[in-house]
């Protein structure tokens, strides 16, 4: 079965999948540097992470597991090999502040914020490409849209995204 899956999906299909999440984790870890913000989902991931004292990988495996159970549960059809990669593994890319200093006026810190954003687009483009599965946070809003017709799934992802934006802003 899991043969059929990986030649249905194929090996380029694959390494794009797996390119977007490497790009995906780049972008993330490029925000975080540039101290300007990052997505809701993220944001929320690191400040509760920096307040229990875990890392921001460690966290969101933990983060990523909660959620991927629930996809399993209620959205078993989102999942792929695309949401085993995005849950378990982007969150390992912390290299930039290694590479490159802190930007220390603001407008570097603006150059590097769009420089994250344009990262960040590629590795979405990549990774939503490939059709490989989708991502527990973004099955979220998939899920509670199909459960609720009559809202459109703008008002869901809307909704998940400011929970992490409330969770973030009082963590």
């Amino acid at each position: 079965m899991a043969v059929n899956y990986f030649k249905k999906i194929g090996a380029r299909r694959l390494l794009i999948m797996i390119m977007g999440n490497v790009f995906l984790g780049m972008g993330i870890s490029i925000f975080k540097l540039s101290g300007l913000g990052n997505d809701p989902f993220s944001g929320m991931v690191m400040a509760l992470a920096n307040i229990l004292g875990f890392s921001y990988a460690s966290f969101l495996l933990v983060i990523n597991g909660g959620l991927f159970i629930f996809e399993l549960a209620a959205g078993r059809r989102l999942i792929g090999i695309g949401t085993l990669v995005n849950a378990f593994l982007l969150g390992y890319n912390g290299l930039w502040p290694l590479l490159f200093p802190v930007p220390d006026t603001m407008l570097r810190r603006v150059v590097t914020v769009l420089v994250g954003v344009i990262v960040t687009s590629f590795g979405v483009s990549l990774y939503q490409t490939p059709n490989a599965g989708v991502a527990p946070y973004d099955s979220i809003s998939l899920i509670t849209a199909k459960s609720r017709p009559l809202i459109p799934y703008f008002w869901h992802r809307i909704a998940t995204d400011a929970v992490c934006a409330v969770i973030c802003f009082l963590a």
